[in-house]
């Protein structure tokens, strides 16, 4: 990676320092090292507790089509099914994320990007944002502010780098809404996460289902784009489940 920008926020007076991943393309931002509090209590899956993280660069967006079709072509990794048609994903769609890529697809992008994917703990300091906000944009919900139910007609996905008024403060799009998302981790809901390490978590070494995170186009319920909601679904490729990735390199 090489630094090509520094980005100014100016609702959290921040500089965002941002690389381009040099295999993919990809862009990715700087989450600083330090603590955050954790789960938000509102389920029994994500009771709040304080961690701390390493500094570690996460995707600004997912992964999209395009993206994608680079492993693709280059390895002959097995192409999506659903939005992709003999091979190809349709150009009105290359900005869009992937979809129908399972767990092991997204970590086969991971290894041949030279980047992975995010554990849960990161995933979620970089969607709250350094002032651990329930959504990404702030407090309370605003439909309008990402792909959901509501607010996505006829379609279903939105391009990656749409809805910027729902950017987090960290800077990454879309940590709410449009599609789920990913993590590394295995998916266990109440012993786990409440008694993980405090210093760069991971999840369980035993599981059935993987960490997802972050709402879809296809949800409603408020409570489901929160920041630390938590989902665990099999590791098998459905419409709705995309995925960003992370480096920790310096």
């Amino acid at each position: 990676m090489a630094i090509a920008i520094r980005l100014a926020d100016d609702r959290y007076r921040l500089q965002h320092d941002l690389a381009v991943n040099a295999k993919d393309g990809s862009v990715l931002v700087r989450v600083p090292a330090g603590e955050f509090e954790r789960g938000d209590d509102q389920g029994t899956d994500c009771p709040k507790h304080r961690v701390r993280l390493d500094e570690y660069w996460i995707g600004v967006y997912c992964v999209t089509n395009r993206r994608y079709g680079g492993v693709v072509e280059e390895t002959k990794h097995r192409a999506p099914d659903g939005v992709w048609q003999a091979g190809r994903s349709p150009e009105a769609k290359l900005d869009h994320p992937v979809v129908n890529v399972s767990w092991d697809d997204a970590v086969a992008y991971g290894k041949w990007s030279g980047l992975s994917l995010p554990s849960e703990a990161q995933w979620e300091k970089a969607a709250r944002g350094p002032q651990g906000l329930s959504y990404p944009w702030g407090s309370g919900w605003d439909e309008s502010r990402c792909r959901n139910d509501k607010s996505k007609g006829s379609e279903q996905t939105a391009s990656a780098w749409g809805y910027p008024a729902g950017a987090s403060g960290i800077g990454t799009y879309q940590q709410s809404g449009n599609v789920l998302e990913w993590c590394a981790d295995l998916y266990e809901g109440n012993y786990y996460y409440a008694q993980s390490p405090s210093e760069n978590p991971l999840g369980p070494q035993t599981g059935t289902t993987r960490v997802n995170r972050g709402g879809g186009w296809w949800a409603g319920d408020a409570a489901d784009f929160r920041g630390a909601c938590r989902w665990g679904n099999p590791s098998n490729r459905f419409n709705y489940q995309g995925f960003r990735l992370v480096s920790v390199c310096s």
